[in-house]
């Protein structure tokens, strides 16, 4: 069906005026914080004006605690992790920012933000971080909707926007993930497939759309204030304002003494922490230099793929192939590659292999080994580009930290869901704009136009490839 197709089955959004001012009003007032524990760096896909945190040492977590702002991130890549290292990582930054908020005299809300389609460690690390930051027994929010990248949940499915048509997430190529597939939609089913049956589908408890936009708050405080401890929470919702109204109910039934913790997409963390929305980021704001710009593509998926053969026949454009089955002295040369490559004023495109075997239950350390190389080879380049576009989540964050930086600021974003960065304390190449771009995120020209948009020259389409080129 198509995402009207499905709007039509429900009644209309239920509008609150003036909901997010209201929010941010009580998190200020209230000395509120949301502490958003981010399994890749795309959690600020929605978001300007946090901080985000590489690193979550003691002293990290007592700043990010005394910042002003209302929403900060900490990014783990824990989905690269194995999932006893994810849950073990999620528990110790839980410790660590409880403690943090304590002596800052703060209260936190916690969100384990994950993959809108369903791919992560759950319910290992949203488990272990409601252990460490002493919410056992708190209500876990199920919040995988994440309207700018094309993903609604409505009827407790979970649905995909494949092109146009909407489809069932388990559908999908995400649920054929060698380490986090899955084979409901149905978020009740999935959440009993994913905790081997210990939690039950028909326990899990629903905030349904009808109870949203007819009920409006205080019908969805009530049933949010009525769970038990520990239970699950399925969220529905196929609009900013749906969110709006359960932001609202969750504030309520936290003032009545429910405590929560939300395992989230990243239209979520907008609301919950009532930030407005904001145009994409102008091309002046982006603040690109003059030469080129280096792009890493370290993600599998399907549309990663696609956007590097778009990008790649593009002229000024050249591909720099990681050969994944290569050995020593891989990185230094595709660094050299790179290096000519930019140093000749061509676009730097430094991409893993496409043809990678995803079986066998080793995946993640074979896929942190590729990592380590990739990044390698981003470390021994010499000089710096003008920008850098780092293509996949897990690829983005292990680039920021090649590149030194322990801290980020979010400028914005340069396409819907593509967040912008500035790296912070320890970046090799300070003040640079780095783009963070999921993986899953974006149509086939998407990669494309991002460069596009921060290349020197704004908006000014790159030049097509002449027909009797040679192909790459």
């Amino acid at each position: 069906m198509t995402l009207d197709d499905l709007r039509a089955l429900f009644p209309p959004p239920r509008v609150v005026e003036g909901a997010r001012r209201r929010i941010r009003a009580r998190l200020l007032a209230g000395r509120r914080r949301i502490a958003v524990i981010d399994d890749d760096p795309t959690g600020t896909q929605t978001v300007r004006g946090a901080r985000v945190f590489l690193d979550w040492s003691a002293d990290a977590m007592a700043a990010a605690a005394r910042g002003e702002e209302p929403l900060f991130f900490v990014s783990t890549n824990s989905r690269s992790l194995p999932a006893a290292l994810a849950a073990e990582t999620a528990g110790v930054v839980g410790g660590r920012l409880t403690r943090a908020a304590a002596d800052a005299g703060i209260t936190l809300t916690f969100v384990s933000r994950s993959d809108s389609t369903l791919r992560g460690h759950f319910p290992g690390e949203p488990s272990a971080l409601a252990a460490g930051a002493g919410l056992a027994r708190g209500v876990t929010l199920l919040v995988p909707a994440f309207f700018e990248g094309g993903r609604f949940t409505a009827g407790d499915i979970h649905w995909v926007n494949l092109r146009g048509r909407l489809r069932p997430a388990a559908r999908t190529e995400f649920a054929r993930d060698p380490t986090f597939g899955f084979r409901h939609s149905d978020l009740g089913l999935w959440v009993e497939e994913k905790t081997a049956g210990a939690t039950r589908a028909d326990s899990v408890r629903s905030v349904s759309l009808e109870a949203i936009r007819r009920g409006g708050p205080a019908e969805v405080a009530g049933i949010l204030a009525g769970c038990r401890p520990g239970a699950t929470v399925v969220v529905n919702a196929l609009c900013d304002a749906d969110l709006e109204v359960v932001v609202l109910a969750l504030m309520d039934a936290e003032d009545a003494g429910q405590a929560f913790l939300c395992r989230s997409a990243a239209s979520f963390v907008k609301v919950l922490a009532g930030m407005e929305d904001h145009p994409l980021l102008e091309t002046a704001e982006i603040g690109a230099g003059t030469g080129p710009c280096l792009v890493v593509a370290g993600s599998w998926v399907d549309a990663t793929s696609r956007q590097l053969g778009v990008l790649l026949g593009e002229a000024g454009v050249e591909g720099i192939e990681y050969r994944v089955a290569a050995g020593d002295g891989e990185a230094a040369d595709a660094a050299g590659r790179c290096a000519a490559a930019l140093h000749a004023g061509r676009h730097a495109v430094l991409h893993t292999s496409r043809a990678v075997d995803r079986g066998g239950a080793d995946f993640l350390a074979r896929g942190a080994r590729i990592m380590a190389g990739l990044c390698d080879a981003v470390r021994l380049l010499p000089d710096a580009p003008s920008a850098v576009i780092a293509k996949g989540g897990i690829t983005s964050l292990e680039v920021a930290r090649a590149l030194g930086a322990r801290d980020a600021m979010v400028a914005g974003q340069v396409l819907p869901g593509v967040p912008l960065w500035r790296l912070g304390t320890g970046a090799r190449f300070p003040g640079i704009p780095y783009v963070v771009f999921p993986g899953n995120v974006g149509d086939d020209g998407a990669l494309r136009d991002v460069l596009m948009r921060i290349r020197p020259g704004g908006r000014t389409p790159l030049a097509p490839r002449p027909s009797s080129a040679p192909g790459r």
